[in-house]
């Protein structure tokens, strides 16, 4: 049998272009603005979006496990895809994302996901909870690369163990920072089957060198309830740091024997934090 072939129905691009343009012209943004009574599940609006927010070196895949468990539960969720470029261009992004989401919001931020959730929800009234977990609840001012000293303790190992490749337009010694695949899954995520772990490092996404050295703005967490776990057996951001971090937001805390992947290799417990954090926030 002949493959069928497809071709684009440029007549309808077209006249979709051209409506968009003529949209634009008037409002003077494409970008839609918050309504009101049509997201989430249908005839429900008492439950919050929970917006899932990555970090570096990995991807939305993994929010997987707390993604099912909340939609089961009747969560709208939303795993972010985090461009990971720097937090300050990352939180716009991530400001502008929220925008399009009506009613309530739980923003959940994972690693250099919790920075980049800190700064994009300063300020929006529809954020009802921070769910930071193993993540960055930087101080206004503060750096990646500082919160990692929090506690006294050594640096994280990781840093010895990263690839640096360029990417275009980079400013002056930036690159984009890989983990040494070699290495990955014994730091990144030492408790997950080493199969899972080897995929995860050949599929990883890397971060900005200068995002370990860019400072955060006034934090979301001085107004915003927030929730913390802490990873106790984390080999990316010092355990110690990330107590300290979670003290200072004023936290709820929960301690997890896991690696830097609490919501993979313990998505129940994970969901069960941001369910706390849903219903009373």
């Amino acid at each position: 049998m002949a493959r069928r072939r497809f071709t684009r129905p440029t007549a309808l691009v077209a006249a979709l272009a051209t409506a968009l343009l003529a949209l634009s012209s008037v409002t003077g943004s494409t970008t839609p603005a918050r309504s009101h009574g049509s997201h989430g599940v249908p005839g429900d609006h008492t439950k919050p979006t929970i917006v899932l927010v990555h970090g570096a070196f990995a991807d939305s895949s993994g929010w997987s496990g707390v993604s099912e468990r909340l939609m089961d539960r009747g969560y709208p969720v939303i795993a972010f895809s985090n461009p990971l470029r720097g937090p300050t261009s990352d939180s716009e992004y991530l400001r502008l994302f929220l925008d399009t989401i009506e009613g309530p919001i739980v923003l959940v931020g994972h690693s250099y996901g919790g920075a980049v959730i800190t700064n994009a929800a300063t300020g929006d009234d529809d954020v009802e909870a921070l769910v930071y977990v193993a993540g960055f609840a930087l101080a206004e001012g503060e750096t990646v690369a500082d919160a990692n000293a929090l506690g006294g303790g050594p640096p994280p190992e990781v840093i010895d163990h990263l690839v640096l490749r360029p990417y275009p337009g980079a400013p002056e010694n930036d690159a984009d920072a890989y983990i040494d695949p070699v290495w990955f899954p014994r730091l990144f995520a030492p408790d997950l089957p080493r199969d899972e772990a080897r995929f995860m490092a050949a599929t990883q996404r890397p971060a900005t060198l200068s995002s370990l050295g860019t400072p955060s703005g006034p934090p979301a967490w001085e107004d915003i309830p927030s929730w913390y776990i802490v990873a106790k057996n984390d080999r990316i951001i010092p355990p110690q740091a990330e107590r300290a971090m979670a003290k200072r937001a004023g936290s709820t805390t929960v301690e997890l024997k896991s690696s830097h992947v609490a919501m993979i290799s313990q998505p129940g417990a994970v969901t069960r934090v941001i369910l706390d954090a849903a219903r009373n926030s």
